[in-house]
């Protein structure tokens, strides 16, 4: 099953998925006032945002479309086509690209949002381009979350830098950066604690861990990646906001979509933050990931093959 594919599974598991959602909503030879307002509304209780519905009902309102042509069909192009211009400045398909430098990269998010699957995911991926991996755990508030990174370590066979749970998590990161030099890693990859962004002890720990790693190499890190739960909904508005304060975000990551139709909010962070997405979780195994590509994502999105 292809990406495509996974997206409308998971769609369709919601009675408000689009193609049903827009076929209650449409149901005349012509879009008039109360059509568009009830699409608009459709959009944001989809989560794709106020900002993004109002602009979509705005080019419904501008298109002339023929009666003759098929009305749902008229404004689900309308819709992919806005999904589309939006979205795919902020594709990274650069991302897992050789590099000739140590590439250190801070991965951050909440609780629950399937953060450490994903490193293990995207650190298969950096193999399969020829990059020289390295895990390091620095969640250290949980044993659990240490067995999991090193399960994910020997399955797809990279080195892991840990220490007992408990340790110091920037102390973590400091040897993972020396080893990595040592041993010409190109790709760091930090697990840190999944932290509740309103939890400001956890927070500070998150931003020593970045500083410490700026004392070993004033680059570092060269990417901060949070994850995010598309389950969460409005949620993760709060959670990017609150990140962002302590390192700049150069990149998201969106997990769960394969189990929910709350994807839209994916357009309301494109909207608003204009965050670059690296990829898509759709799933449990190690390539139940893709690189995000917007055309395919709109697709999916309207259920149009």
């Amino acid at each position: 099953m292809g990406i495509l594919d996974k997206f409308k599974s998971g769609f369709r598991k919601s009675a408000t998925n689009f193609a049903a959602g827009l076929k209650e909503i449409i149901i005349k030879k012509e879009i008039d006032d109360k059509t568009l307002n009830e699409i608009e509304e459709f959009l944001i209780s989809s989560d794709v945002g106020t900002d993004s519905a109002e602009v979509i009902r705005e080019k419904i309102s501008q298109k002339k479309i023929d009666p003759n042509l098929n009305i749902i069909d008229e404004v689900n192009n309308i819709l992919k086509d806005y999904i589309v211009s939006l979205m795919q400045p902020l594709e990274k398909k650069d991302f897992f690209e050789k590099k000739n430098y140590l590439n250190v990269i801070l991965i951050s998010g909440v609780n629950g949002v399937g953060k450490t699957t994903t490193i293990g995911k995207i650190g298969k991926k950096f193999l399969g381009n020829g990059n020289k991996v390295l895990f390091s755990a620095c969640d250290t508030f949980r044993a659990a979350a240490i067995e999991q990174l090193e399960q994910w370590a020997n399955r797809i066979k990279v080195d892991i830098i840990k220490s007992a749970a408990g340790s110091d998590p920037a102390s973590v990161a400091y040897k993972a950066i020396e080893y990595s030099k040592n041993n010409k890693i190109n790709t760091l990859l930090i697990d840190t604690a999944g932290r509740l962004q309103n939890k400001k002890n956890l927070m500070d720990e998150y931003k020593k861990i970045g500083n410490v790693l700026k004392k070993h190499d004033q680059n570092a890190p060269n990417e901060v990646i949070l994850i995010l739960d598309a389950t969460s909904g409005q949620n993760i508005i709060s959670q990017v906001e609150e990140f962002n304060k302590i390192f700049s975000l150069t990149g998201i990551i969106m997990t769960k979509l394969d189990g929910t139709a709350k994807g839209g909010i994916l357009i309301a962070l494109s909207k608003k933050y204009k965050l670059p997405i690296i990829g898509l979780g759709l799933g449990e195994k190690e390539d139940d990931f893709e690189s995000f590509d917007a055309e395919k994502f709109a697709h999916a999105f309207i259920q149009k093959n």
